[in-house]
């Protein structure tokens, strides 16, 4: 439990840090202290890749292909399917809880406006995230307690990482998914193509509908049915991948 309380809050360290040194050094050449798309492009991508360095360097998280060598290819289709299949439920979801705060949704809208910003959402972000909360912090736990109970508790350190209250509920239950991926495989694939299929979905819809406001009904047309039906639909496509997922993860 101790070394990953150290991981988690190197990484909240190395995000300070660098978004610090990034923004001083911006301002010292000129670009003011206001928060640009770029600046902010260049700072997540730098908060990223430092930590995916470290990580990998300080050997905290252990990156091997030996899963590669088993094959299980359809697991990675299943974990992108799952990922499809639980945006809509989860939107849906979401619309219907009480009004969270969003703390960071204008850098959101900023980075997602921007065709860089995939760089950093689809890419950098789930490659990070996976190396420090599966490969090293869950990796940690499940030496030292039992599985669901190390699967939960970086679920929650995870989510509480995200910093933003609107986030914070889904980002748990989607880290107790992708912590039940790494512990059945012993590996980040299956959960960083989950959380990779995941965030590239959130970006199109972004792109696709810029409004921050839009609600499934709009995007239905107004008929309640239709996205009660879309709801039903996707759980169609999510639950049976997580089914598969149970039958084909494998060490």
């Amino acid at each position: 439990m101790k070394n990953s309380i150290i991981y988690t809050l190197v990484f909240v360290a190395l995000q300070l840090i660098v978004g610090g040194i990034v923004g001083g050094v911006w301002t010292l050449m000129g670009g003011g202290s206001d928060v640009t798309t770029t600046k902010l492009l260049v700072m997540t991508a730098a908060c990223n890749g430092l930590a995916i360095a470290v990580f990998l360097l300080a050997k905290w998280a252990e990156v091997s292909p030996n899963w590669l060598l088993t094959k299980q290819w359809s697991v990675l289709i299943w974990a992108v399917l799952a990922a499809m299949g639980l945006v809509i439920p989860e939107t849906w979801l979401l619309e219907h809880l009480p009004e969270l705060p969003n703390w960071i949704e204008n850098e959101q809208q900023m980075l997602m406006s921007n065709y860089w910003g995939y760089l950093v959402i689809g890419l950098l972000a789930p490659l990070a995230e996976e190396i420090v909360f599966r490969g090293a912090i869950l990796r940690d736990l499940l030496t030292k307690m039992k599985p669901w109970m190390a699967i939960a508790i970086s679920a929650l350190l995870f989510s509480l990482v995200h910093m933003n209250p609107v986030q914070m509920p889904f980002a748990f239950l989607i880290g107790i998914l992708l912590g039940w991926m790494y512990w059945r495989t012993g590996s980040i694939l299956p959960s960083m193509a989950y959380h990779w299929a995941n965030n590239s979905i959130a970006y199109i819809l972004f792109r696709t509908y810029p409004d921050p406001d839009i609600k499934l009904i709009d995007i239905f047309k107004g008929s309640e049915t239709h996205v009660l039906m879309a709801v039903f639909f996707s759980l169609l496509i999510f639950i049976p991948a997580v089914y598969q997922l149970h039958l084909r993860m494998k060490k």
